[in-house]
């Protein structure tokens, strides 16, 4: 019988104050920290369940997310399917994120975060609080578009023909709001400003410019 082991840890609906807490609610948003310790699955770097996010009502957009590397180093694995589709992909994209630095999920891309290092990952996110994230479909596929091993990126073959993963940047960007310097949790100071998160649907010229 296999050794069943912990892997990461979240901990979600974090705050400072009770302030805070009230900002979250209000704008109906949730902080949350990640920590995914050194690790090796095999062959491969230890990483998250990965998941997609459902559409924010009314709309044919799906929800966004928000990270940020706390501490450590991290590798973003993004994948976008053509429709609903889960065995058909028409983008991946890998972000290489290290202290500071922000990673914005666009609307209609599945994330899974790897610790391709030897020190402890933590980060953190900000997400929409009033939906539930779908796992299912990259459980089924038995992970993501490819994984990222000893040897190097490795095509997941359950998916059969997919892109070539497209290396981009982290999303430190002013067009969101967002610098290495400045940690998301104080964007509760102004929350108006993460509007893109619940409203994604508003937002589509920002999510244009994020990976081009």
């Amino acid at each position: 019988m296999d050794k069943k082991i912990e892997i990461y840890y979240m901990f979600r609906d974090l705050y400072l104050s009770r302030k805070d807490r009230d900002t979250l609610i209000d704008h109906n948003l949730r902080y949350d920290i990640t920590i995914i310790p050194p690790a090796m699955l095999g062959c491969e770097y230890v990483k998250t369940a990965g998941h997609y996010h459902p559409n924010v009502p009314g709309t044919d957009v799906s929800y966004t997310e928000l990270y940020e590397v706390l501490s450590g180093e991290g590798t973003y694995l993004l994948q976008r399917r053509q429709g609903e589709q889960d065995t058909e992909l028409e983008d991946v994209i890998v972000v290489k994120a290290s202290e500071g630095d922000k990673v914005l999920i666009p609307p209609g891309y599945g994330h899974i975060t790897i610790n391709a290092s030897k020190h402890i990952l933590k980060m953190a996110n900000l997400v929409a609080r009033d939906f539930q994230s779908d796992y299912e479909p990259i459980r089924k596929k038995s992970g993501g578009a490819y994984f990222l091993t000893t040897n190097g990126w490795i095509k997941n073959p359950t998916y059969g023909d997919v892109p070539p993963i497209r290396m981009c940047k982290p999303t430190n960007t002013s067009l969101a709001h967002l610098s290495k310097s400045r940690e998301i949790y104080s964007l509760l100071k102004t929350p108006e400003v993460l509007a893109y998160l619940t409203r994604p649907q508003e937002f589509s010229d920002l999510f244009e410019k994020l990976y081009p």
